[in-house]
């Protein structure tokens, strides 16, 4: 919190964006900061974090516009070029995690749900009922980086119709594995991964950069704080795009020297390297460990 409103800066009379709320933390701070007349815009695909941010934020009613939408779609209500600053706080919550219902634990048994947007109808369960055995291994190795992806997809189609819960799948995973033990549950990264793909989380954030970028002005700021390694990928990505004095030709079919033509950058770095979080933050909130903030500022309208 204290490292992503240092570098937002917000200020009064200043337009600022949540494109995660969530439980209304990050917001809360812009809307405190931009007092007596800055305004948030804020949104999340989750409508009961909608519901939280809402009670929170009750406050600030005149100067807060919330709505449940993907950040992606922030482009849609925000007009471009008007933002200082936007915040995107990838993932998922911790009470998401909490709450058994929604599927996302491995821990506690409930469904396997793991819709961060309630509306729509792809489920976790729809996956493993679903996708063929090669797809299933496909995702656990590229999104959950599982290395025995093969053997867990193998051991769920063999399993398919009997899966019904958390737990059941979880157990099935720490049935099939190998090795020592570990201090981290087998079944992580293929839950991380479900969770990715039901949710098109890689998806969303690559359509949502592109929008969110629209909305900034120049001078604007983005922060983005991740939680997965493919998540920090693909913003180190976008931005090293965006900083680029050349462009590729749209025909070109690789980056050769002489094909490129001289453009202005569009952003740079506030700072070059990713902001981890403090030793006391991670003693304070241990899941907070694996997070990375990249923020960038944008050089023209």
């Amino acid at each position: 919190m204290a490292e992503a409103m240092e570098m937002l800066r917000p200020r009064p009379g200043g337009r600022y964006a949540d494109g995660t709320v969530g439980g209304g933390g990050h917001a809360e701070a812009l809307l405190r900061m931009s007092a007596p007349d800055g305004r948030v815009f804020a949104c999340d695909r989750d409508g009961e974090a909608i519901e939280a941010s809402r009670i929170r934020l009750g406050g600030f009613d005149d100067r807060l516009e919330l709505r449940r939408c993907n950040f992606s779609e922030l482009g849609a209500w925000v007009p471009d070029g008007v933002m200082d600053g936007v915040i995107l706080d990838l993932g998922v919550s911790s009470p998401q995690l909490d709450w058994a219902r929604r599927g996302f634990s491995l821990n506690k048994d409930g469904p396997l749900d793991m819709r961060l947007d309630d509306r729509q109808d792809l489920r976790a369960m729809d996956i493993l009922e679903q996708w063929d055995e090669r797809e299933l291994s496909r995702i656990f190795f590229e999104l959950g980086g599982e290395r025995h992806a093969r053997r867990y997809a193998r051991a769920i189609a063999q399993r398919r119709g009997t899966l019904k819960t958390t737990m059941q799948l979880s157990q099935l995973i720490e049935r099939s594995a190998t090795g020592g033990w570990s201090p981290i549950h087998p079944a992580t990264k293929v839950f991380q991964a479900l969770r990715m793909a039901v949710n098109d989380e890689l998806g969303s954030l690559e359509r949502g950069l592109a929008a969110v970028w629209r909305c900034l002005r120049a001078g604007g700021r983005l922060a983005v704080i991740a939680f997965h390694s493919g998540d920090d990928r693909l913003v180190k990505h976008f931005g090293r795009r965006l900083e680029r004095d050349y462009e590729i030709p749209a025909d070109a079919t690789e980056d050769v020297p002489e094909l490129r033509r001289p453009k202005s950058p569009e952003l740079r770095w506030v700072v070059r390297k990713a902001i981890q979080p403090s030793a006391e933050e991670v003693d304070h909130n241990a899941r907070s460990r694996s997070a990375r903030m990249r923020v960038m500022e944008k050089l023209a309208a």
